[in-house]
């Protein structure tokens, strides 16, 4: 959510930015909101004006009472209980406008920087760069299901028995290689300098409004019936609800926090066939990033964030690539965003498996999430996230450039220390 400040005072900007977006047919929302606007003012300085006449209307009364003046007091009462209820009015119709403004402002994207590339959506994405040479092994590369089978570490046809499509079990080596990269992440991170985190599974509306856009929460999330709590689709959701409503002293900064959850997600739509298996399903789980910092510190930290991807991907010797999401590929928080993909042998392609956002002060803005300097002047925060690693994508990239001819998989030495292995082999 951007302020309101820009709407009052450079609406052309705001419009701009839907265009870059093209998003256009949000345009008349920008006039609707400054209509809107300039209506709650008034009513909030007609409001005020009748407060401040209550007040001297009232102080009459006493006075008047003291002189014996009844009949006078009475009057003034009178006026004063109109005054009361013109005032109810004008409060019932403030509440009503800060609402619908509120709704409206929820659905204005925020400011994407300047360096972000005009496309329309993501097939305009731009390539960064390339680490790790992308190598197409003399042998073939079975589907990554095949791979895990023949080391009797999935089930899928007995996940959908129980659960239905989009679920499987993992079992054996690749139920340990799953743990391993999770565990070796956690400590990654760490590493880096970042506290762990074991964040709540579930949160409040309240929350899923502040950290996302409508349009994801309806295509992500999956609601707890009668209850006001959703399940996260990842971490950072319940990570950044975790600074709800706070004011963090300016020498707390930066908050740099890793978590690991499992993820819930509707995946709604439908997938080709590269996205069956393990690509696109309802439960995985997740080694995420956060930051919590001072604006003039955040593109900082979005590039520092991406490259620890981009590292902890090429000590397990897999070959990734950065792409730059375009404007009309941005999430409406998203100041700026890049995404980290994976080499796939199998399809001679790359593939997604990791998102790095900026979002400014838009998830701050709705959270209340603000900082406070040592003069005691308050700002809102910038937030930040990045997937650390998402093992089920992860598991895909990882077996298909670790795997040999002979259907084993050698297990990298960063690894090694988890798995208690080099090599992992069919039974």
């Amino acid at each position: 959510m951007i302020d309101i400040q820009w709407i009052r005072k450079d609406p052309e900007r705001v419009k701009e930015n839907m265009r870059k977006k093209f998003q256009e047919d949000k345009i008349p929302s920008v006039d609707k909101v400054a209509e809107l606007d300039r209506q709650f003012r008034e009513a909030k300085v007609q409001g005020d004006e009748l407060r401040s006449q209550r007040k001297n209307i009232s102080k009459k009364i006493g006075a008047l009472m003291g002189q014996g003046k009844k009949e006078e007091a009475e009057t003034v009462k009178a006026e004063v209980v109109q005054i009361g209820e013109k005032l109810d009015e004008l409060e019932q119709s403030e509440a009503v406008l800060s609402q619908q403004i509120r709704e409206i402002m929820l659905t204005i994207p925020n400011f994407i920087d300047e360096s972000v590339p005009i496309g329309k959506d993501d097939s305009e994405n731009v390539e960064v760069q390339r680490f790790g040479e992308p190598i197409v092994p003399a042998y073939e590369i079975p589907y990554h299901v095949e791979i895990m089978e023949k080391l009797n570490g999935i089930d899928i046809d007995a996940a959908r028995d129980t659960s239905g499509n989009g679920f499987y079990y993992l079992c054996g080596d690749i139920a340990r290689l799953h743990s391993s990269i999770l565990a070796y992440a956690r400590d990654f991170m760490i590493n880096k300098g970042f506290k762990y985190y074991i964040p709540p599974f579930m949160i409040r509306s309240n929350v899923v409004t502040g950290v996302m856009s409508f349009a994801e929460m309806e295509g992500m999330m999956y609601k707890i019936e009668g209850e006001d709590l959703y399940l996260i689709g990842t971490s950072e959701h319940s990570m950044i609800g975790k600074f709800i409503d706070t004011i963090l002293p300016e020498e707390s900064l930066p908050q740099t926090l890793t978590s690991y959850s499992p993820c819930f997600r509707k995946e709604v739509g439908a997938h080709g066939i590269e996205e069956r298996g393990v690509y696109r399903i309802h439960q995985f789980e997740k080694q995420e990033m956060i930051v919590v910092c001072k604006p003039e510190e955040s593109m900082d930290w979005f590039h520092r964030m991406y490259q620890y991807s981009v590292e902890f991907f090429r000590s397990l010797d897999i070959p990734v690539r950065t792409l730059e999401c375009c404007s009309g590929d941005l999430a409406d928080l998203k100041v700026k965003s890049i995404d980290v993909e994976a080499w796939s042998p199998r399809q001679q392609k790359y593939f997604e498996v990791g998102s790095c956002s900026n979002l400014g002060d838009a998830q701050a803005r709705r959270l209340g999430i603000r900082v406070k300097d040592k003069d005691g002047n308050k700002y809102f925060a910038h937030t930040l996230n990045n997937t650390v690693v998402a093992p089920p994508r992860m598991l895909i990239a990882f077996l298909e450039n670790n795997l040999n001819e002979d259907g084993s998989v050698r297990i990298p030495e960063a690894l090694q220390r988890y798995m208690f292995t080099d090599c992992i082999r069919p039974e």
